[in-house]
């Protein structure tokens, strides 16, 4: 039951990260880098801070660590590249969890954070963190597309569920 949460919640990521993607492609290049009071300052630091998270969690699941020095250092500078690695990253996830077992799946992560102090966390809820941490970015996101006076994208877990069954 875990994994199969775990693989929809992964198929989610990327359907909602599509979206997203989709409706960012009608905003202006100045909307897109402009401080719209966000965390991460704009829409471009905003996805560059999912695809730099993505890449630092899926490096400490797999054990390949992604080197960062801060959670806004920027990956990609180019929009439509940085469009193109928040797609490849979210393919990732996946089969990092078809690869997993009940016993990965019910183990402890560890790994060092950011500033090198030691953390133990549950595999499963971890690895759902991503997928929420994800969630909550798309939404600051989807707010300031609105704003705009564009159409917001529909993201809601609950719309993917019904794809999803039908597929």
């Amino acid at each position: 039951m875990m994994k199969a949460h775990c693989l929809s919640m992964a198929r989610y990521h990327a359907w909602a990260g599509e979206r997203l993607l989709a409706a960012l492609d009608g905003v202006s290049d100045a909307d897109y880098r402009a401080d719209h009071g966000l965390f991460f300052r704009s829409l471009h630091g905003t996805l560059n801070h999912l695809l730099l998270a993505d890449l630092i969690w899926y490096g400490r699941f797999t054990g390949s660590p992604f080197a960062a020095t801060s959670l806004a250092d920027e990956v990609e500078t180019d929009r439509v590249a940085l469009a193109a690695r928040v797609r490849a990253q979210s393919a990732r996830w996946p089969s990092l969890i078809e690869a997993a077992d009940d016993a990965q799946l019910a183990s402890r992560l560890r790994y060092p954070n950011m500033a090198g102090v030691a953390c133990d966390t549950p595999w499963a809820g971890t690895l759902l963190h991503v997928f929420n941490h994800g969630t909550h970015h798309r939404g600051q996101m989807s707010a300031v597309i609105t704003r705009l006076g564009l159409p917001a994208p529909e993201m809601d877990y609950v719309y993917f569920l019904r794809l999803d069954v039908a597929a």
